[in-house]
């Protein structure tokens, strides 16, 4: 499983990245990830 985990990482990075059809909207995403995260560790 470990020899397949840098393949897994690059294809959810790509299935996540792929419904973004704009570099707007990555940020938008990224952003919100962010936030959610921050929201956990507050």
């Amino acid at each position: 499983m470990m020899r397949n985990a840098p393949l897994i990482a690059v294809l959810t990075a790509f299935l996540a990245l792929s419904g973004c059809a704009t570099i707007e909207g990555v940020g938008r995403d990224i952003s919100g990830g962010a936030n959610r995260v921050s929201g956990w560790l507050n």
